[in-house]
């Protein structure tokens, strides 16, 4: 028996959706030669993560590690699965290898960090492979909303992996590659050991619709408008861009981009020649000559992120452009959970100007990059792998997506973040459980989960804050009495006096019944005057704000 194996460790993706990152690794049990499979990006929202700008996964066990990473593959461009890539890239310093789409994507954020270009290698679709270390990696082809989507085949000395990245099975996409289940079956011909496969649309019972079916609904909306059209989807869906913005054209009117991501992302397709024919677009500063009614907006914000440029839009003016009264707004996009907030407050500006809003209830206007349930079982019956891992869902859909392998006969393997799984022989096994966690990108440094910032920050905006300032002279007596500033707090309490005054109050008793030991004492002193001001506090306001403690002696 072999003293190497195969294994598969999920960092980031298995057990939420968003923050991918995903290791093999071949060799003896901790020397295993390794390659990661995307680094992504989630993004926080002001209960979990108030203030932060991105959320990534925790990579110290990668770090520690770094000389082991034979490489790192991009299977797409979205977001939660490159968005990482130039924030980790000093830190493990390892070859990335993607397709053209991606590779420009990824160039432009390594550019902004000052990474070089050169460490991104473009590369073919299937059969071209790429050898790293024990392993040999291709990028196959299958449809999703982004251009140039590719599962992965890895192959290894315990056998072939699939790898399905985030897939639709789509043979109209309007941008990019279709399905070919033949091309898919000829791959898979000899025999897969494991799929590692998409989750996320695992409870969706019906078969997932072609990107080409929403053409007609959306031409149809624009060509009935009467006044200004603007439409927001997704910027990284090209193929939904470039159908609105036929949509558009057809209609007589000129195309308007306004968001720097979906400027960046049409740009980027033009560049790779995955995007062909676009419509002619004009600016927003020669836009203005042009009637309203023959001009149509193609806006970034369709999860009512508050800088984008429909959240603009619904405040005012944005480049010169706003909405009138009989303007049309299309939301061609679903709503992700989480983000229901901002788009309805959205909805509700733009419904107070007299804007007609038009969202996806009714299906008309959307397809989901994501397989469906059905979907996801013709993968299955294509690829028949020994082992199928789900990954890319939250703990429901990966637990589901199990349920549907083991009633097909395959065996399913539950593996959330943090979970090593041994591929050798025909039993997968946990090998070890790895910690896990994310890493914030807070202004222009990263701080990890544990490091308290975030979870200080909750509490101030929970509980609010005081600062206490607290004078000793030589003999270690109060100068003075204590005083506070507060941030955050009510002026006043149950007292009806202002608060300040109460806290100061309480504060001073307390300080002339210390004993020496105590007012001698750093930490005692700190200690109970925190104690006390949250008490206080409690008693007035019912809440214990966050306390700071100044004290500063006299020598």
């Amino acid at each position: 028996m072999s003293s190497e194996r195969l294994i598969y460790l999920p960092l980031g993706g298995a057990g939420e959706i968003g923050m991918n990152a995903y290791v093999y690794g071949y060799g003896k049990p901790g020397k295993e030669r390794l390659i990661v499979v995307d680094l992504g990006v989630a993004f926080p929202d002001m209960d979990s993560s108030p203030g932060v700008d991105l959320i990534l996964p925790d990579i110290t066990w990668l770090k520690e590690r770094r000389n082991q990473i034979e490489a790192v593959f991009v299977t797409h461009a979205h977001e939660d699965h490159v968005g990482a890539v130039a924030h980790t890239y000093d830190q493990l310093k390892a070859p990335i290898y993607a397709r053209s789409f991606t590779s420009n994507i990824a160039r432009r954020k390594m550019d902004e960090y000052g990474h070089p270009e050169d460490a991104i290698t473009t590369v073919s679709a299937w059969p071209e492979q790429v050898t790293a270390g024990p392993f040999t990696v291709g990028f196959l082809p299958i449809s999703h909303s982004i251009p140039e989507s590719s599962a992965l085949v890895i192959d290894s000395p315990e056998g072939r992996v699939i790898h399905s990245g985030d897939f639709k099975l789509d043979v109209t996409p309007v941008v990019g590659e279709a399905f070919d289940p033949a091309l898919w079956t000829e791959v898979c011909k000899d025999g897969v050991k494991a799929l590692i496969c998409d989750s996320t649309n695992v409870f969706s019972p019906h078969a997932g619709r072609s990107e080409a079916t929403v053409g007609p609904a959306i031409e149809k909306l624009v060509s009935e408008a009467t006044g200004m059209v603007v439409a927001t989807t997704f910027a990284s869906n090209v193929a939904r861009v470039k159908t609105l913005a036929d949509a558009g054209a057809r209609s007589g009117r000129s195309i308007v981009l306004l968001g720097r991501a979906m400027r960046r992302m049409v740009e980027a397709s033009v560049e790779t020649g995955v995007l062909r024919d676009f419509p002619t677009t004009v600016s927003p500063e020669n836009a203005r000559a042009i009637p309203r009614e023959n001009l149509m907006l193609l806006v970034t914000g369709s999860q009512g992120e508050r800088r984008a440029a429909s959240a603009q839009l619904a405040r005012g003016k944005y480049q010169g452009m706003e909405m009138k009264e009989g303007d049309t707004f299309l939301f061609s996009s679903k709503t992700i959970p989480g983000n229901e907030r901002g788009v309805i407050r959205i909805i509700n500006a733009f419904s107070e100007m007299g804007v007609d809003v038009v969202d996806d209830s009714n299906g008309d206007y959307h397809v989901s990059g994501h397989a469906n349930r059905p979907d996801l079982e013709t993968l299955h019956d294509i690829v028949k792998p020994q082992i199928l891992i789900p990954m890319h869902g939250e703990h429901r859909h990966l637990r589901e997506h199990v349920k549907i392998a083991d009633g097909k006969g395959i065996k399913g393997v539950l593996a959330v973040n943090g979970m090593m799984i041994d591929l050798s022989g025909n039993t997968p096994k946990v090998a070890e459980y790895v910690e896990t966690g994310r890493t914030y990108i807070d202004g222009s440094v990263q701080i990890g989960a544990l490091d308290g910032v975030v979870r200080d920050r909750i509490r101030m905006a929970l509980n609010g804050h005081v600062v206490v300032t607290v004078i000793l002279d030589e003999n270690d007596e109060p100068l003075g009495d204590p005083w506070c500033e507060v941030m955050g707090l009510p002026e006043q309490g149950r007292s009806k006096a202002p608060l300040v005054d109460v806290l100061e109050a309480d504060l001073s008793q307390w300080l002339g019944r210390a004993k020496p030991a105590t007012l001698q004492d750093d930490d005692k002193l700190n200690d109970g005057l925190k104690r006390t001001v949250r008490q206080s506090a409690q008693d007035e306001i019912g809440k214990k704000p966050e306390a700071t403690i100044v004290v500063s002696r006299l020598s």
